[in-house]
């Protein structure tokens, strides 16, 4: 479900950036016309005024100055032509790399909302995956209050079985939680099964006999009985 629903977002972005860009490529060429023909324009002029300055020095020495004047004023306004010319093609290329750049850009800024948009939903995905571990877990816990007592066997002390282990007499606050397999509250030396799923957690040293902290990993006897150990 996450895959399509990704795959639908991904697909209507590129739809939609396809619009966007529908009518680039004949912008592009408009624009590359236009360069191309101020180009030449330009190399034309540049042309004929290689050939107004060969005849002006060929002839310079016979010109009067009102003739001198006119070839130089001719090559001049060809020489601004030029100019203007190149100056258009400048800016027609400048329009064109903003206009590309434009749509990488946007290409850039849709790309970052896409990806956060896939985190967004891979995280509301890992919270509803959390609150359903929780809610099974808290399930699994109300359950607790049906567990079995083991058979008595010789390996478990009579505590175990009779919930007449050490501290039974003590007053107890109602509001307190209760833990170890005498569900009673926490005093005196306790240990932690290292079952993950223990639907118990904690015990009193006396409850399941022992007098020290073992060595290793511990399992209640709950849970060993039920991993089989």
């Amino acid at each position: 479900n996450e895959y399509k629903s990704y795959l639908r977002m991904a697909s209507a972005f590129l739809n939609n950036y396809l619009e966007t860009i529908e009518s680039v490529p004949s912008e592009l060429q408009r624009n590359f016309t236009m360069m191309y023909d101020l180009d030449k324009k330009v190399h034309d002029l540049m042309t004929e005024v290689e050939s107004c300055y060969n005849n002006y020095l060929e002839k310079a020495a016979s010109l009067d100055p009102p003739e001198k004047a006119k070839y130089l004023s001719d090559i001049h306004q060809k020489f601004e032509k030029c100019n203007a010319f190149s100056d258009d093609k400048v800016q027609i290329a400048m329009q064109t790399y903003e206009m590309v750049d434009k749509h990488i850009r946007r290409l850039d800024t849709d790309l970052q909302r896409l990806e956060a948009k896939q985190r967004n939903q891979e995280k509301k995905s890992d919270c509803q995956m959390f609150v359903d571990k929780t809610s099974e877990k808290k399930k699994r816990k109300q359950k607790s209050t049906e567990v079995e007592t083991p058979e008595p066997t010789s390996a478990l002390p009579f505590s175990l079985i009779s919930g007449t282990g050490e501290g039974l007499d003590m007053p107890v606050d109602p509001n307190e939680p209760t833990y170890c397999l005498c569900h009673q509250v926490s005093y005196g030396e306790m240990i932690g099964c290292d079952n993950t799923d223990c639907l118990v957690e904690w015990f009193h040293f006396a409850c399941v006999g022992l007098a020290s902290k073992p060595k290793g990993n511990w399992y209640c006897p709950l849970c060993a009985k039920d991993m089989g150990k």
